[in-house]
């Protein structure tokens, strides 16, 4: 089966600070994404996860081997990105900020409207298709960043970290609004975290990176019953099995 996502033998390295020499981010990594999977990427920080990320979006150079991207729909986008903080336009009204990505494919004004109001339906925010983002909690705004790249409707949806600033309350609801829109779209993802937890809580596959510079070390293939939910899920023996093997591999790279 031909992969979604090929990253073969990959090496970035980058420029460091004035006298500080070059710096290698991620060696020599191999990683294989399948259609309609969701992987997350987990490893210490500083470890070249985002910059793996930021590679297969096309917004960094490598510096040695292949990244490919099979598309099989040429009339959607191959890739969009979620970053860490809401990334909204502050402008911008909810409903316009979830259509922004429609408006530049040019779909026309109804069309595009009708669809941003679905995302905005799936991520239970009608009531606020017409305030600003000032309006809103830091997890709304996420929200609206998530009903935004799902509207666009990318084939490949890359995420980093998009949750990391949000409180624990909020980032456990909002796991399960992103399962259900991953379902809903069928999309493919490639999602960066430090949490153990979340990646178990989301992921198909959890992949392990090994401190700086970037290598895969393992991975973690997530057996747990799909539909998902965050909560539910802490309960089930498996998951406290399977953090305890992801962490035996992370403890002494973290440290």
């Amino acid at each position: 089966m031909i992969p979604k996502i090929a990253i073969e033998a990959v090496t970035i390295r980058y420029a460091g600070r004035a006298g500080a020499g070059e710096v290698v981010a991620v060696e020599g990594v191999d990683l294989r994404v399948q259609e309609g999977e969701f992987v997350c990427l987990v490893g210490p920080s500083g470890c070249g996860k985002t910059t793996l990320l930021r590679a297969v979006a096309g917004l960094q150079p490598v510096s040695k081997g292949t990244i490919q991207v099979t598309r099989s729909d040429p009339s959607r986008p191959a890739t969009a990105m979620v970053f860490q903080g809401a990334a909204v336009f502050p402008w911008m009204t909810v409903l316009e900020n979830v259509d922004y990505g429609l408006r530049t494919r040019g779909m026309p004004y109804a069309e595009r409207t009708a669809e941003a109001q679905r995302w905005i339906r799936q991520v239970k925010l009608e009531r606020f298709a017409e305030a600003y983002p000032h309006q809103l909690s830091g997890g709304m705004q996420q929200r609206v960043g998530l009903a935004r790249a799902f509207a666009y409707n990318p084939e490949i949806l890359l995420m980093d970290e998009p949750f990391g600033a949000l409180d624990a309350q909020t980032r456990l609801i909002l796991q399960d609004t992103l399962l259900e829109l991953w379902q809903t779209s069928g999309c493919t993802i490639l999602f960066v975290t430090h949490s153990i937890d979340e990646a178990l809580t989301l992921g198909d596959r959890v992949v392990i990176m090994s401190a700086r510079p970037g290598r895969i070390m393992g991975e973690e293939r997530v057996s747990l019953a799909r539909p998902r939910e965050a909560v539910q899920l802490r309960s089930d023996p498996h998951y406290g099995e399977a953090f305890g093997r992801i962490w035996s591999q992370l403890r002494e790279e973290v440290r």
